[in-house]
């Protein structure tokens, strides 16, 4: 079964092609690490709830998207063999001061999830 770790953070909306950018980038990275794929989406229809909501998970202020991502893992095992080999890389690719975040790291929300229920699309 896969594995998946995900990601929500609220980046500066006049950043949006740096992140994209910085995703490029950074996102090789796991592929070569053994990812599946990488998804990064920037929010276009995120409302804003009376009690929660995304942007109030990530301290989003008015002239931030939030941003909403997603890597899919064949299992846990090359997932943590995979984040392992790349915290201890000195990949260029990695390094915050040549590829740095174009969006306030400290409010990033991020966790490792186990897919529960899968269902199979149309293909169209």
């Amino acid at each position: 079964m896969s594995y998946v770790d995900g990601f929500i953070a609220a980046v500066p909306t006049a950043n949006k092609q740096k992140f994209i950018e910085h995703a490029r980038t950074g996102d090789s990275v796991f592929i070569e690490y053994g990812a599946l794929r990488v998804v990064e989406c920037w929010g276009d229809d995120v409302p804003h709830g009376k009690q929660t909501d995304f942007f109030g998970a990530v301290q989003a202020r008015e002239d931030e998207t939030v941003v909403f991502s997603w890597i899919e893992w064949p299992d846990k095992a090359t997932r943590d063999a995979g984040m392992k080999k790349m915290m201890e890389s000195d990949d260029p690719r990695m390094d915050m001061e040549k590829n740095p975040m174009p969006f306030d790291g400290k409010r990033l929300i991020y966790g490792g999830f186990v897919p529960i229920m899968e269902l199979p699309g149309s293909g169209g």
